[in-house]
C-alpha cells in the first residue's frame, strides 16, 4: 500500500491510498483522482520522504536548508501546513455531518424550503440546489439559507 501527499490546483493537500505507483498513474491518468475538498481533478503528487527511527540516532543539528533558508523557517512552513490540514480535516467533517442529517431534496431546495417556511410541511434539515437568484429570493423572504460548496463525490456541486 502506497499512502502518497496529494495537491489540488487549489492548494488543497491531501493523502492519497493506492495499491502501488503503477495504480497511482493509472488512476491520474483516468481523472480518477479528485481533491476531496473541492472535487478538483488536477492533482500533483507531492514530495514525501519516509522517516527512519535508528535506535542511538540523535537528532540532526540546526542548519541552513538547501534553500538557504533555516531550518526554524522549515518548521514554521510544517506547522502552518498541519494547520491548513487540520482546519481541512474539520471542514470535511462538518461536511459529513451535513450529508449525514439532512435530506437531499435536489433542485427542489427552493420549493421545499417554502413548504417549511409557511408551514405546509413539517420542518426538517434539507440541502439541495439553487441558483443564486432563488437563493436570494429565499432570503428576501425571510427563508434562512447557507451556501456549502461539497465535493463532487458528496454532492452535484454547492449546495444551499
Amino acid at each position: 500500500m502506497k499512502v502518497l501527499n496529494l495537491r489540488c490546483a487549489h492548494h488543497h493537500v491531501f493523502e492519497g491510498w493506492f495499491a502501488s505507483e503503477d495504480d497511482f498513474q493509472s488512476q491520474l491518468s483516468r481523472e480518477m483522482v479528485e481533491c476531496p475538498i473541492c472535487g478538483d481533478k488536477d492533482i500533483m503528487r507531492l514530495p514525501s520522504a519516509p522517516r527512519l527511527n535508528v535506535s542511538g540516532a540523535t537528532p540532526p543539528e540546526e542548519r541552513p536548508t538547501q534553500s538557504g533558508a533555516p531550518a526554524a523557517a522549515d518548521e514554521r512552513a510544517q506547522a502552518q501546513s498541519a494547520e491548513v490540514m487540520r482546519v481541512q480535516s474539520m471542514w470535511l467533517k462538518a461536511v459529513q455531518h451535513v450529508v449525514k442529517h439532512t435530506d437531499d431534496v435536489g433542485d427542489r431546495f427552493a420549493e421545499e424550503a417554502r413548504r417549511m417556511h409557511y408551514g405546509e410541511i413539517k420542518e426538517r434539515g434539507i440541502r439541495g440546489h439553487v441558483t443564486a437568484q432563488e437563493g436570494q429570493a429565499l432570503q428576501e423572504e425571510g427563508i434562512e439559507v447557507l451556501a456549502l460548496p461539497l465535493p463532487v463525490a458528496g454532492s452535484k456541486g454547492p449546495i444551499q
